[in-house]
């Protein structure tokens, strides 16, 4: 699916951006042009950013019971 018309960006292609290194809207824009255009992807751009950096939820649980 795409999160950017502008520059026809996948969600996996923003995805591989992040895992690349690339940590705020600027630098995703840099890596791959989303964001840069008309703006309606920056609160998916946002998300996405925020979901691929957040700490998992399932790494605090305790590993015994």
């Amino acid at each position: 699916m795409y999160a950017c018309i502008c520059f026809a960006v996948t969600e996996i292609e923003l995805r591989d951006c992040i895992g690349g290194g690339a940590r705020t809207v600027e630098e995703i824009g840099e890596a791959c042009g989303a964001g840069t255009g008309c703006g309606t992807c920056l609160d998916r751009v946002d998300v996405l950013l925020a979901a691929e950096m957040a700490p998992s939820v399932v790494a605090d649980l305790p590993l015994t019971a």
